[in-house]
């Protein structure tokens, strides 16, 4: 069986790249295609070192840094990748990836990390925070992500099988392209992480790329009003510059750390925030295997990663809710059990989810060979 797998990009190293390592751990054979491919060296062992077939936008002005920019040409890029001569072709999709043309004798499946937030859920939200509600390029903008909707419910038609990341994302995919699909959460490396015999100590954490959705800014609003208790934030991204000016100083913006720092930041916390409206959230899971609590706005994939034993909810994306919660988590604090928490995650480890991709992909596979 010749494999080809479509993915996005491989500009970094997250959670959809974690899929794809994984997806390369079940069929190491496979070879890789993208829309752009510009991963840095120091993180191309998580693709096996695997050269990635691209498309024409990997040539244009500035597609390293401005990538997204050319989102209006990545409909036809990716169409331009020839996957004609594999049995089965899998997309790991959160944009365009799933657009690849296959032929009737082929299986796609599409491991569907979210359809377009940009173009869908969050359609007003994303021009608005990007200043595209108004004059010609608002209207371009606009025309640019109405084709693009067209042509991405028209592509979902032809996936042969969806998989989806969540039940939050299955529902999206029913809502966006009235398509069914089989929810196989993402893996989660826990064996990297541990319980540390340490004491747990007095600061909150929470661990994200620094972009709009993240809403960062209202943890970093939340903890400006309780200037008793430290917030400490770990990641890079847009963001950081404004994020550093508005937090006051019980408010540490770490950027980028190292995966040690990382786990021994996720450690020795009193408790993981996130205000997130995530399609799964891998990192409060990371945080959950360390046994640290979590304190979570209550929408999207943490309803299905975060329990009452690991953790408990805010209902309303406001910093108003998130002082709250924090007042609530430090009255029942200690009935946070580490091993309770560490163990309410241990579902979502990497095994179980090769062994339930192998056996769908077989089971479909073994369907079609059938059929022809």
């Amino acid at each position: 069986m010749k494999v080809a797998i479509v993915h996005e990009w491989f500009v970094d190293y997250s959670g959809s790249e974690k899929v794809v390592e994984q997806l390369l751990q079940i069929f190491p054979e496979a070879e890789l295609y993208a829309v752009i491919d510009f991963m840095p060296d120091h993180l191309r062992k998580h693709i096996h070192h695997k050269p990635v077939t691209a498309t024409f936008i990997q040539q244009l002005p500035f597609a390293k840094k401005h990538y997204r920019n050319y989102l209006f040409l990545m409909p036809l890029a990716v169409e331009q990748l020839d996957v004609s001569g594999y049995d089965l072709v899998i997309s790991s999709s959160h944009a365009v990836a799933k657009g690849v043309l296959t032929h009737a004798h082929q299986l796609h499946i599409c491991y569907c990390h979210s359809p377009a937030r940009y173009a869908w859920d969050l359609y007003h939200q994303n021009l608005h925070e990007n200043g595209l509600t108004k004059g010609i390029i608002g209207v371009f903008a606009k025309l640019t992500l109405h084709n693009f909707r067209k042509w991405d419910f028209a592509t979902a038609q032809r996936i042969d099988f969806f998989i989806s990341n969540s039940r939050n994302i299955s529902r999206r995919i029913k809502k966006n392209y009235n398509r069914e699909s089989t929810v196989i959460y993402p893996p989660v490396d826990l064996e990297s992480f541990s319980i540390a015999n340490t004491l747990r100590e007095d600061f909150y954490l929470t661990v994200s790329r620094l972009v709009p959705y993240k809403r960062i800014d209202l943890l970093v609003e939340a903890f400006n009003e309780m200037p008793e208790k430290i917030l400490i934030v770990i990641g890079e991204g847009p963001e950081l510059k404004h994020l550093k000016a508005i937090a006051n100083s019980n408010i540490t913006l770490m950027g980028y750390q190292p995966f040690e720092v990382l786990k021994d930041y996720l450690q020795r916390a009193k408790a993981f925030v996130f205000a997130a409206k995530e399609d799964f959230g891998i990192s409060p899971v990371e945080a959950q295997a360390c046994g640290t609590p979590v304190i979570a706005f209550g929408k999207g994939g943490v309803l299905e990663t975060v329990t009452p034993s690991s953790g408990l909810f805010f209902y309303k994306q406001q910093k108003e809710a998130i002082i709250q919660a924090v007042h609530q988590f430090e009255s029942i604090s200690e009935n946070y059990d580490p091993h309770v928490i560490r163990a309410s995650v241990e579902r979502f480890n990497q095994k179980r989810f090769q062994e339930e991709v192998r056996q769908f992909v077989l089971e479909k596979y073994e369907e079609l060979k059938h059929h022809f």
